[in-house]
């Protein structure tokens, strides 16, 4: 390949980089979402935008997306990504504890929307298997723009928080269905029967019991070889394979590449992998998913909704009213007050980013003819646009609504817990004694094989690399009751505390300390308490002898708690010019140990 070919090759890729690099964190900085950033340069950069004027100016040819196909070949990986991470998400305890919301409210949201939206695209001449696939396409609501918006504003928990989320996460979960209808739906049609239809629905739900039977018996194998390397690379590509592998085996059983990695996400979901594969998937979700909102923005020809902009209005409207009224009237049957109810349905209303998926899948099928993807992709992209104003009206709301409550038993998080680090004979005795005293808490370890033994007892531990910032904040860093680092890895531990002190100033830290620099150390990084073994061995020796001695015991706690509190201070003391506090340190653990009296 020559230089003349190469660069064009590559000019997409440079450009939705760039796009990523500078426009995303801009877009953050401003509290924008970053998916109209995307959706707005695709749009002005795409075909319809700039690229309508690179043969009037060549260079903006470099600047334009020109090749949208080439793009959405790539960007149709993002939406497997984001089905497989919530995937991962589908928890059981999760699950049981918004099973009334998710019913009531999420489940009826999507029935009662596709049947007012199916009426009326049927009373406006569209034939049913059309207007259905449109108006499933329509019910449902964006993802990645509300629970981020949610979460920015500490709000996942309240009323609001638990009702979109329920209904977001039903959404979620029917998604793969509904891109199996939408071949189903073409099927039929072409069939002109319906029992075309349960005739491709039968190898379909062959195809997914097959992709769930092999599954469970090769991927947690899978990641724990990988895991066992502790190499992280061998651990993303396992990754890697699961995610395209699951896709291409469902794409190639007649099913959608989404489809394939959210069963492998379901799989995962339970096992003692999942948060460093949350951790590891992230970045390539994000970028991918990202991509996928450029070509949708690139597909988006402004010129024709500007010189025929009625149908794709009328859409809007027609979305935007009965989504509305029907999550309101839900909400309300589900026991929200008013304004958390209006709130609710304004965040619900606009169509999301999922519609574009069953758009895509419905073309393909030939369910849906290109006259009725068009203007029903525009007013989808124009929901999308709105949803940031219709976000901050809700705010408002929420605002004005003084009184508002949330239900405890309908918390969407666990109680807070403690978060063990380092699970092997220390770890496991903090755990011993956390769980004597009723004290919920999780832990994390890098040994595969221990964590494995661990969790068929029943214990909740996860395998992963605690100095990543993002397991931390998976494991509940934030709502965490206190960090406890039990590693025997010095260079590990002051890594973990530092992180863990950098995103919360007031979280208890408790770490265990190879000795007593080490634990001084600890201390300039922030730790509550840091326990170096020497002195506790010392001290706990010293304990036996002067009980065995006859010494009462009420003295010998005393003596023993006197002498923690002294090595404590001086620990935790700010050294002094030349080292002479280290050195002190260093002399009170070697030549000042407590001795028997």
């Amino acid at each position: 390949m020559d230089a003349s070919t190469a660069l064009p090759d590559v000019r997409e890729t440079l450009l939705f980089l760039a796009v990523a690099g500078v426009l995303a964190p801009l877009l953050r900085r401003f509290r924008a979402p970053p998916v109209l950033g995307y959706l707005a340069a695709g749009a002005a950069l795409g075909p319809a935008g700039l690229g309508a004027f690179a043969d009037r100016a060549p260079p903006l040819r470099y600047l334009t997306f020109a090749d949208t196909a080439a793009i959405a070949q790539v960007a149709s990986l993002g939406v497997a990504f984001l089905l497989f991470t919530l995937g991962l998400e589908l928890t059981f305890e999760r699950l049981i504890r918004l099973r009334k919301l998710a019913l009531g409210l999420g489940l009826g949201q999507i029935l009662a929307s596709m049947a007012i939206l199916t009426a009326a695209g049927v009373a406006f001449g569209a034939r049913p298997s059309t207007a259905l696939l449109v108006a499933a396409a329509l019910s449902m609501s964006s993802t990645a723009i509300v629970m981020p918006a949610l979460g920015e504003a500490k709000r996942l928990t309240g009323a609001v928080g638990r009702a979109s989320f329920a209904t977001l996460l039903t959404q979620d979960v029917a998604v793969a269905p509904l891109l199996a209808m939408a071949g189903f739906l073409g099927a039929g049609g072409r069939g002109g029967a319906l029992s075309a239809l349960l005739l491709s629905a039968l190898p379909a739900a062959l195809g997914v019991a097959a992709l769930i039977a092999f599954g469970r018996i090769a991927l947690r194998p899978l990641f724990r070889h990988a895991a066992s390397t502790r190499d992280g690379d061998s651990f993303m590509a396992a990754t890697l394979l699961v995610v395209l592998g699951a896709g291409a085996a469902a794409a190639a059983l007649g099913l959608s590449l989404g489809l394939g990695a959210f069963v492998a996400g379901l799989l995962l979901a339970e096992t003692e992998y999942r948060r460093e594969i949350e951790v590891t998937i992230e970045p390539f979700k994000g970028l991918l998913l990202g991509l996928f909102f450029v070509s949708i923005g690139a597909g988006l020809d402004l010129r024709a909704l500007a010189a025929a902009p009625a149908a794709p209005l009328a859409i809007l409207a027609a979305t935007l009213a009965a989504k509305g009224f029907v999550v309101f009237g839900l909400a309300r049957a589900q026991g929200l007050r008013t304004l958390a109810a209006a709130e609710t349905a304004l965040l619900l209303a606009p169509a999301g980013e999922f519609a574009f998926a069953l758009f895509a899948a419905g073309a393909v099928s030939g369910a849906l003819p290109a006259g009725a993807v068009a203007p029903a992709a525009t007013a989808t992209a124009l929901g999308l646009f709105l949803l940031p104003a219709l976000a901050r009206l809700g705010q408002r709301l929420h605002r004005a609504d003084a009184v508002a409550a949330a239900p405890e038993n309908l918390a969407l998080a666990p109680a807070p817990r403690v978060i063990v680090v380092g699970y092997g004979r220390v770890g496991a005795l903090v755990g011993d004694m956390l769980s004597a005293h009723a004290i919920p808490f999780v832990a994390v370890d890098g040994d595969a094989g221990l964590v494995a033994r661990l969790r068929r007892r029943g214990l909740d531990i996860h395998y992963g690399d605690a100095t990543r910032r993002e397991l931390l904040a998976s494991l509940g860093l934030d709502e965490a009751r206190a960090l406890v680092v039990t590693m025997n890895a010095p260079k590990a531990t002051e890594a973990v505390v530092a992180l863990a002190r950098a995103e919360r100033a007031d979280l208890p830290i408790l770490a265990r300390a190879s000795d007593a620099e080490h634990a001084r150390a600890l201390y300039a990084l922030g730790v509550t308490d840091a326990v170096p073994e020497t002195v506790e061995a010392s001290l706990q020796l010293s304990e036996a002898v002067l009980v065995d001695i006859g010494v009462p015991m009420g003295f010998v706690i005393a003596s023993i708690h006197g002498k923690r509190d002294e090595y404590r201070k001086a620990l935790n003391a700010p050294l002094r010019p030349g080292g002479r506090a280290r050195r002190a340190v260093r002399a009170k653990s070697n030549d000042d140990a407590p001795k028997a009296q």
